[in-house]
């Protein structure tokens, strides 16, 4: 009958060497050099490994199905003693219950390394790299840092499929608590799609954001601030007020946003390459185009702006100021960039629209009053907008039908807002 395994007290793998092996436990004197790893064991086939570097490791030797297994518990003192030994008790369990504990350890080391890969963070970062081919740079940009700022750190490392309504709901609120109401809806709507996405992908089973709907905080954002047709001769007399103590490229900037109300960014951006001052023509390539900038099925139409009168003496006025830069507004520090709707949103704020009129307010503005008071049908204006017509033939309608028209409809309403200035 082989010999039992006197067990282990704590002190003796606390003060195994690496290189010394004692010859009989408890008796420090009878130690001897050696250049093998040497064993320390506690009974029940488990065993501390002592390694001539001095590292040491918890081994276990057992049977299963008559075939032998050598299992592996971790490093000491990483796992102690007491750890040790119960892992020795749940092996044995395993094999009472016919599980071979070496295929049930490899078995949920490769469960642990699978949801390692399944975290939220892990899935979010593909589902972001999915949509790259689809989003601009700022955008793909933007939709990162928001998950890295709000998300990543509260759920980021947890696997996806665990994931459940309440902890959405606290990740969201955590968002509210700082006013942001508005980005907190976003980010469900974000957070929705990259369920959807592991769904798709068979990373998880359900969309817990689903279940939040009517939780979160109503939005007060809704449409873009902007004045109506009835506000305009006040609007009007705010600007003359300041538009005197305002740079040329300044004030007409804001004047070619009232006259022409494309989007701010069509404005701020134009080159003079675009700009046919003996024509009369400016067309817009369709690159700069809201939907031209889509990466998937651009809309390749460039947009014809039809300035008034009015118009076009702003742009000569401006020609002799920036005429020889790349663009109508440079940026102050370097020419070669083009300036941004800062002008545009400080003239507001001085005037004390702040929150009641924006850059692009004035594509509402115009939309109102050319239809309410100068009575031009919507698609007519729709086109003006350089919206999409959403109909197979749309675009040739557009540019078959529309020109003529647009170009007179965009001087009346020049002189409309001349009258309007005139009258108050």
């Amino acid at each position: 009958m082989p010999k039992l395994a006197k067990p282990l007290t704590d002190i003796q793998p606390r003060n195994a060497k690496g290189g010394i092996k004692p010859k009989g436990f408890g008796d420090r004197k009878q130690e001897e050099p050696t250049d093998k790893p040497y064993t320390l064991p506690d009974g029940g086939g488990l065993y501390l490994l002592v390694n001539p570097d001095g590292s040491k490791y918890w081994r276990m030797q057992c049977r299963f199905a008559g075939a032998p297994r050598l299992l592996a518990f971790g490093k000491y003192p990483d796992v102690s003693l007491a750890t040790a030994r119960e892992l020795r008790q749940q092996a044995k369990a395993q094999i009472r219950a016919g599980i071979d504990p070496a295929q049930a350890k490899r078995l949920e080391k490769l469960n642990q390394a699978t949801a390692n890969a399944n975290t939220f963070e892990a899935v979010a970062r593909e589902w972001h790299a999915n949509k790259l081919e689809t989003w601009q740079l700022r955008t793909a940009t933007n939709v990162l840092h928001r998950l890295e700022k709000d998300v990543f750190p509260l759920i980021g490392k947890q696997p996806i499929a665990d994931i459940r309504a309440p902890v959405m709901l606290d990740v969201l609120r955590q968002i509210e608590k700082r006013g942001a109401l508005e980005m907190a809806k976003r980010q469900g709507q974000v957070c929705g799609q990259i369920f959807r996405f592991a769904i798709a992908s068979g990373k998880a089973e359900i969309d817990p954001v689903q279940s939040l709907r009517g939780a979160l905080k109503p939005s007060a954002r809704g449409h873009h601030a902007a004045i109506t047709a009835d506000d305009l001769p006040d609007f009007i007399r705010d600007f003359e007020k300041i538009e005197g103590r305002m740079f040329v490229p300044t004030k007409v900037m804001f004047r070619l946003m009232m006259l022409t109300f494309v989007r701010t960014s069509e404005l701020t951006e134009t080159p003079w390459a675009e700009i046919d001052l003996e024509n009369e023509s400016w067309v817009i390539d369709w690159r700069r185009m809201k939907m031209g900038k889509k990466k998937l099925n651009p809309r390749k139409v460039s947009h014809h702006v039809f300035l008034p009168r009015q118009g076009w003496e702003l742009l000569r006025e401006l020609h002799t100021i920036t005429g020889n830069n790349k663009f109508l507004f440079p940026n102050q520090r370097d020419h070669e960039k083009s300036t941004t709707n800062f002008g545009i949103l400080a003239a507001l704020k001085r005037m004390g629209y702040s929150g009641k009129m924006t850059g692009h307010g004035f594509r509402s503005l115009a939309m109102g009053v050319i239809k309410e008071r100068l009575g031009y049908r919507h698609e007519v204006v729709d086109r003006q907008l350089s919206h999409a017509s959403g109909d197979t033939y749309g675009e040739a309608y557009d540019r078959a039908m529309f020109f003529d028209e647009r170009k007179v409809m965009m001087q009346q309403y020049a002189d409309y807002i001349d009258s309007v200035a005139t009258a108050k």
